[in-house]
């Protein structure tokens, strides 16, 4: 893992608060998220940053040596993007033409997004960048470096950084599960995950608080996950197709050769898809705009999944 402004920010508000539940609580983060992200960090840097303790956490020698170049760097580039936003904002005012830099995390709906900006707007340029955490792509608007983010949050969280940024719901849909055609489940209505209690599961990795509710939702049921694939789309895709896993994905992800995707009885894990903005950036004039179609975009992915059209006609209303 390569070392990364946001990564700074982090270590830094880790020291500022003194303790991981209370800077995970200033980050908008679980703080088991906070801790194993703490740890992808210590062990790119080679050694422990905070002796944990009691009455909290302190830096160690190495927290305080990545601290002290922090607090260069962090209020330096920050600055740097503040200065680039209003260069970029005053140069789309003199032009007068809109933009699309679309941040999203991986998932079935951006490529829909761009395609119908870009058939909405054929003069604009429309750009993408993708990551797994949403909290990099809430950091990159209030950069200034993308103009909106579609991502997604578990249950009822709270997207990151909502204080500073704009974000409006798209959709809200139940999350399914991903057999390998022929699995004996299969020809299946919808699964009880009690059924799926022997199973090994694959899913996309993330920073909100989803592995939390997954666990939290096996754990209702009686069971504890035997072991999850942490990996791309595409291996959790095939980690499926050839019976090594069962998937947990999106209730709009697309048809796939060899993959049936499935209600879970009950919805016990809900995925709710959001678009982000910088209120004071030039793209704020243009969110009602990608909002719309961001849930034109979602409404035609439901209904190109037979199985999340059935749900969905079954359950007029629900999530």
């Amino acid at each position: 893992m390569d070392l990364e402004l946001r990564h700074l920010k982090v270590i830094w508000a880790i020291a500022e608060a003194g303790s991981l539940t209370r800077a995970a609580t200033g980050l908008g983060l679980a703080q088991p998220a906070l801790s194993a992200q703490l740890k992808r960090m210590e062990r790119s840097l080679g050694g422990e940053l905070f002796v944990r303790g009691r009455n909290g956490v302190r830096p160690t020698a190495l927290g305080e040596l990545v601290l002290d170049r922090a607090r260069v760097l962090v209020p330096a580039v920050t600055e740097l993007q503040e200065e680039a936003r209003r260069f970029s904002q005053e140069r789309t005012e003199r032009t007068g033409l809109p933009r699309f830099r679309l941040g999203g995390t991986h998932g079935p709906l951006l490529g829909g997004l761009v395609d119908r900006l870009a058939t909405a707007h054929p003069s604009a340029p429309v750009t993408t960048y993708t990551s797994w955490s949403a909290r990099e792509l809430a950091g990159l608007l209030i950069e200034g470096r993308i103009d909106y983010a579609l991502t997604g949050v578990c249950g009822e969280s709270h997207p990151p950084a909502s204080g500073r940024l704009v974000w409006r719901e798209v959709a809200t849909d139940p999350v399914f599960v991903m057999l390998r055609d022929g699995h004996p489940l299969a020809g299946r209505d919808e699964v009880p995950l009690g059924e799926l209690a022997a199973e090994r599961w694959a899913n996309v990795p993330g920073d909100g608080c989803f592995a939390e509710c997954f666990a939290a939702a096996c754990a209702r049921v009686g069971f504890t996950p035997d072991a999850v694939y942490e990996t791309d789309t595409a291996s959790c895709v095939h980690l499926v197709q050839v019976g090594r896993a069962v998937g947990l994905c999106r209730a709009t992800f697309p048809p796939t050769t060899g993959v049936v995707t499935l209600p879970i009885s009950g919805s016990p894990l809900i995925w709710r898809h959001v678009i982000g903005w910088y209120p004071d950036s030039p793209a704020a004039s243009e969110g009602g705009t990608a909002l719309a179609h961001a849930r034109a975009v979602h409404d035609q992915a439901a209904e190109a999944s037979p199985s999340y059209a059935r749900w969905r006609r079954a359950h007029p209303g629900e999530p």
